[in-house]
């Protein structure tokens, strides 16, 4: 009952908001769909028959509402739609589609339930349930937390296997056959005599028809094309340079803009003179846009020389001006005062660490930034109460909630166009590059401006992956932690980013100790405890959240206990945990990566296990000591997604993450001098070189109860697994 009442307690906010939104807005209120956003977007000839799929007397269209940034969700989510209704995906165009709240991503909130993701049962599966409610009225159509695929993998199909119903309908009714005697395959609808009719043939009549609201859906068994790896549909385009990513859009009689803002971040303008900027060649206008000022002109470069010209006094920082005062702010947070929450308390830890012979270890981890290869840019046109957005970004609702905020125009009046995005990573799931591209266009309306930051301005201005310090205690006993206790002190990512973003924001900040509490180690004496720093640089989401640097806090710190006690860290592992997903992970990679075998002196392997965003990951790296420094040679890694839609792209996306997460662990960090950011491009902030990079071996297990989503749970082991193989090699 304790366990309970403190998970009541902790999820009151949640559930809060859960139940008041069912009781205000009505079950019925619920359970209402949003309307369809393309019926009003039509061109003749066009026929929509859900939310996801538009027909044409020349072809199919299927609305994958999800950022395409390299993760292949278009392709993924396109082949739910295409399985249920019977065609090729190569047939079929791809649309991102608008901005709308039919496009909802009902899954995204899941994570913020405070139980273990092992937990299946009935308090938890209704507590998750209760999400959904919340969800459907914030509206938010947001990729990022590696929910795509399963908020998509129900309401994708069943929007195939509508449409699907409505055109064998529609067929009946032309050919005056009854709907039974009727099959699909191909984009067409087939009669028992053979005659086929083409899917554009039938959309008029069929979009006449109402859709059902739960179709039924083909057993996994059936299936032709998930299950399989597919094609990229943007492969082709990207490879070619033809793929349409943000910085390319082009309008007529468009100008270029640049933004120069406060180098103390958060912080305002006390007084600029641009006269010097006005009179340089190309340059428009210099309007004041929040916290800076933008330089519009006939080209890009004509802006950025411009921004350069400035003479600007900026208004102080207001935060601490160095790294060293930065992580003495975290060191201080570790008070009572500061404590945010305590999601794990099991067994009795303080009796034991008292008994003595306790192992004490402090690991620390740096700001980082996203870094993304396309930089911040979005274009805006703003004329006769009017607004059109170019951007690639991760939310496209809340982009126009920004852009109505800036110019008064209702939000569903505005559209939002997205293009592919040149990276994202939870980057281009804040909207401050679109507010000051609305800005920027506030101020020369009636002309469509492009603004792209400079490469100095995105690193230096970007939103963090949080500093943070993990310490740890443990007492060892027969080979494994009798007790073990771990304090995170960071600055809260959620509690920030949702401020900013003006959604909800109170509570304990699940980022702080994601990936740390929720872990399914069944230590006999386990506490987790999460201390909120005060926010100095503002943070966000940074691919896999706090599984980021609480994965190298606990899977370091694992490794150090079991060398002090002279055990394999793998059995070591194996013997806390009885999740049966989790332990299969670790014996595939160790399988894999042939562990326990002779290495050549200097040579050493480092595996580190973690559990993040529901799917249980393993990963091993070997390095070589050389005369050159480290060498990374091989990594392998095991994951298990409760079902592989697209082994290919599943594959890539652990590749992905996996050298995300190596990058961050070799070359980069965030540090502060004078207040101002340091790395100011990548001659300064590294990312990792192909010649770097090692040869990767990926096994995928389908063990798991759920479907998952694989774009950050790769990312969490890296740092961990590079440590502990550089432990093995050089005893350092």
């Amino acid at each position: 009952m304790g366990r309970i009442a403190k998970i009541a307690r902790r999820t009151f906010l949640l559930g809060s908001v859960a139940v008041i939104g069912g009781v205000a807005f009505g079950y019925w209120k619920y359970k209402q769909p949003y309307g369809n956003p393309l019926d009003d977007r039509l061109t003749d000839g066009e026929a929509s028959l859900t939310t996801y799929v538009k027909v044409a007397s020349d072809g199919i269209t299927i609305i994958t509402p999800r950022a395409e940034m390299g993760q292949g969700v278009h392709t993924t989510l396109a082949a739910m739609v295409a399985e249920e209704l019977d065609v090729e995906p190569d047939a079929v165009k791809i649309e991102h589609g608008p901005a709308s709240y039919a496009y909802y991503n009902e899954a995204v909130l899941e994570e913020a339930v405070p139980f273990l993701p092992t937990d299946h049962g009935m308090v938890a599966e209704t507590m998750r349930g209760f999400t959904k409610v919340p969800a459907k009225f914030l509206a938010l159509q947001i990729t990022g937390g590696s929910s795509t695929t399963p908020d998509g993998f129900v309401k994708m199909r069943k929007a195939g296997a509508a449409a699907r119903t409505v055109l064998v309908q529609a067929a009946a009714q032309k050919l005056g056959v009854s709907e039974s005697n009727l099959k699909t395959e191909n984009g067409h609808v087939i009669a028992p005599d053979g005659t086929k009719v083409a899917y554009t043939e039938l959309a008029t009549l069929a979009a006449s028809i109402e859709p059902p609201a739960d179709p039924d859906l083909k057993p996994q068994s059936e299936w032709r094309l998930l299950g399989k790896s597919q094609p990229r549909v943007d492969m082709v385009s990207k490879v070619t340079g033809t793929a349409p990513f943000g910085v390319d859009t082009q309008l007529d009689d468009m100008l270029y803009a640049t933004v120069r803002v406060n180098p103390y971040l958060g912080a305002g303008i006390r007084s600029y003179d641009a006269s010097e900027t006005l009179g340089m060649r190309g340059v428009k206008k210099v309007v004041e846009v929040t916290n800076g000022l933008a330089v519009i002109a006939t080209n890009t470069w004509y802006a950025m020389e411009g921004a350069k010209a400035l003479e600007v006094e900026w208004e102080p920082a207001p935060y601490p001006l160095t790294t060293d005062e930065h992580f003495a702010q975290v060191a201080a947070s570790f008070t009572d005062e500061r404590q945010d929450s305590q999601n794990r308390n099991e067994g009795d830890v303080e009796p034991v660490l008292a008994g003595g012979n306790v192992t004490e270890i402090e690991y620390r981890a740096p700001y980082l930034a996203h870094a993304t290869m396309e930089p911040m840019n979005a274009t805006a046109w703003l004329r006769d109460g009017k607004l059109d957005i170019w951007a690639g970004n991760q939310n496209p609702t809340l982009a126009r909630q920004f852009a109505s905020n800036v110019t008064g125009i209702p939000a569903e009046e505005i559209e939002i166009h997205t293009p592919y995005l040149g990276g994202g990573f939870g980057r281009r799931g804040e909207m401050d590059y679109v507010q000051l591209a609305v800005e920027v266009a506030k101020g020369m309306e009636g002309t469509p401006v492009k603004t792209t930051w400079s490469r100095e301005e995105d690193q230096c201005h970007g939103f963090y992956r949080p500093i943070s310090i993990g310490r740890i205690k443990a007492v060892m006993e027969d080979g494994a932690p009798k007790a073990i206790d771990i304090q995170l002190a960071a600055p809260g990512a959620i509690i920030d980013a949702f401020s900013r973003q003006g959604l909800p924001a109170a509570g304990p900040d699940g980022s702080i100790p994601m990936a740390a509490w929720d872990q399914p180690y069944t230590f006999p004496n386990y506490r987790v405890t999460a201390y909120k720093v005060p926010t100095m640089l503002p943070v966000t989401f940074w691919r896999s959240v706090g599984g980021s640097q609480n994965a190298f806090f606990q899977e370091s710190a694992l490794d150090e206990l079991a060398h002090a006690a002279g055990v394999d860290p793998i059995e070591m592992r194996l013997k806390s945990l009885t999740h049966g997903p989790s332990r299969k992970v670790i014996e595939a990679v160790v399988e894999m990566s042939n562990w326990g075998s002779a290495m050549p002196e200097g040579h050493g392997r480092g595996m580190a296990f973690c559990l993040a965003f529901g799917v249980p990951t393993a990963e091993v790296i070997e390095v070589a000591n050389t005369e050159d420094g480290i060498k990374v040679t091989k990594a392998f890694a095991a994951v298990d997604v409760g079902v592989a839609l697209d082994p290919g792209n599943i594959e890539a996306q652990v590749m992905g993450g996996l050298n995300y997460g190596l990058s961050a662990a070799i070359l980069s960090q965030i540090t502060l001098d004078n207040g101002e950011v340091e790395q100011t491009n990548f001659h300064n902030y590294h990312a990792m070189r192909m010649y770097q990079a090692p040869s990767i071996e990926v096994k995928i297990l389908e063990n798991a109860e759920k479907i998952r989503g694989i774009g950050e749970p790769g990312t969490p082991p890296a740092a961990p697994a590079l440590a502990n193989a550089i432990f093995a090699a050089t005893g350092t």
